[in-house]
């Protein structure tokens, strides 16, 4: 079977339990050695036992996770769009989507990484950093963001461009990459050891693996040229409206919900940072260690998502419920089990980054809070996940409006307000459990309307 007929036999044929798999374990067990590459950061710094360089690396946090923003616009647009294409055979259609989303993320990247630091003093006052914290913080970014913004970005669209055509495997194998590359060189760059660069260490050895990243997709896409889908030629890259509206009616709402996270964890480091290095220290290990479920939950949704795509653009509506109903039943399951062993033993999961008493008194009862909104944060990803694959794009922006602007951020302050610093870790509880209700019925109506051949907006 030709390289080409095997995709399309995964997405149309494959029994759904293997199609699922084959899209997701990949991509979940690359999600999840991205936790390691990010808790790999946390676990050196803080084996220094000084929490300034600890906090250096959450106050950076929020910046990085902007890239996202980034990566979502034109990662998860093109993909959505190349995936929807190949459904329905518009191979025109995918080459110059992907061009799209190549090209327009790099340049993007480049933007960001040098207006980063042409503006880093007020950018660093805005994360909170002050006289104690701002020097170890202004050296983590200079390598995560000034310098590495484009890297990161082209490595996550890239990643996500290959994976809408099938083949998840190479993209994790890309993220994979890179991630373990950083695990091994963090200890060289930080520890006294070694370089002894501190927080700074963590960031340069953050920018060489996603350099690294970037050149595996590169020798990827050279070797299979020819037989893969996604297309980096210059001459494909187009501003046709159809293009950039697909991309951007799906990317732009993805978007703007990074950006709300973003703002979210900013507002929550800032009232963090008021009681205390500790506090925040401990704040941004609790952060860390919530990426296990987190990002597991973001495997199950953007796994699935090419399936969803691809049975929702060719009218197979039965086996794309299947898939919907598939991931979220394994995705809930996982999640409940982490978050039993959150509670049950938080001080054990922050001692494996910082002995610190201070810390891990504050750490327990942060994980606890953060942790519980973990098994209903999953069926928002998925919710959001849909969304995108059958270009829905509004629903995902109202969504992330509700989670952020409508309920967690307020909650933020309610809550710190009520029961000062630790109500923070129970705000997104909040939110998530409100959506996670709202995420179900949405998602039934809409798989109704699909099959009653309604359409989306019937």
């Amino acid at each position: 079977m030709q390289e080409m007929d095997k995709k399309t036999y995964l997405f149309e044929k494959e029994s759904l339990g293997k199609a699922v798999a084959a899209l997701a374990v990949p991509t979940i067990i690359s999600s999840l050695v991205t936790v390691l590459y990010n808790l790999a950061d946390t676990y050196f710094v803080g084996m220094l036992n000084d929490s300034v360089q600890n906090s250096a690396v959450t106050l950076a946090a929020p910046v990085m996770l902007a890239f996202n923003a980034v990566n979502n616009l034109f990662g998860v647009g093109s993909s959505s769009l190349m995936s929807r294409s190949l459904g329905c055979k518009d191979y025109e259609t995918v080459a110059k989507s992907s061009a799209f989303g190549f090209y327009c993320s790099l340049i993007s990247g480049l933007l960001f990484g040098f207006l980063c630091l042409i503006f880093r003093d007020p950018l660093l006052t805005l994360l909170g950093a002050d006289e104690t914290t701002r020097a170890a913080t202004d050296g983590y970014m200079f390598w995560t963001v000034c310098m590495g913004a484009a890297p990161t970005i082209l490595n996550v669209v890239m990643a996500y461009m290959v994976r809408a055509e099938g083949s998840a495997m190479h993209a994790s194998i890309g993220t994979m990459t890179g991630c373990l590359l950083n695990i091994a060189l963090d200890p060289i760059f930080i520890m006294p050891w070694g370089l002894g660069m501190g927080a700074a260490g963590a960031g340069l050895a953050t920018f060489i693996s996603n350099c690294v990243a970037c050149a595996y997709y590169f020798v990827l896409l050279y070797v299979k040229r020819g037989r893969t889908y996604v297309c980096v030629n210059p001459k494909k890259l187009t501003f046709e409206g159809r293009i950039v509206r697909s991309v951007c009616g799906v990317g732009i709402p993805a978007a703007i919900q990074n950006l709300l996270n973003v703002t979210g964890m900013t507002i929550l480091n800032n009232f963090t940072s008021t009681y205390g290095a500790a506090a925040i220290a401990a704040m941004g290990i609790c952060q860390k260690v919530n990426m296990l479920p987190m990002y597991a939950a973001m495997g199950f949704a953007n796994g699935v998502m090419p399936l969803i795509s691809y049975n929702y653009s060719s009218g197979n509506i039965k086996r794309m419920k299947g898939g919907i109903k598939l991931s979220a039943a394994v995705a809930l399951t996982v999640m409940v089990v982490i978050t039993a062993l959150y509670v049950a033993f938080p001080g054990f999961f922050i001692r494996l980054f910082m002995h610190d008493a201070e810390v891990v008194e504050y750490g327990s009862h942060f994980l606890r809070g953060l942790s519980l909104a973990q098994p209903f944060l999953c069926i928002d990803f998925l919710a959001v996940g849909v969304f995108q694959a059958v270009g829905l794009g509004r629903n995902s922006l109202i969504f992330a409006i509700l989670r952020k602007v409508v309920l967690e951020i307020p909650a933020l302050f309610l809550l710190n307000w009520l029961f000062p610093l630790y109500g923070l870790a129970y705000a997104q509880l909040v939110a998530e459990l409100v959506l996670a209700v709202a995420s179900v019925v949405v998602l039934v109506r809409l798989v109704r309307r699909l099959e009653q051949g309604r359409g989306l907006h019937g």
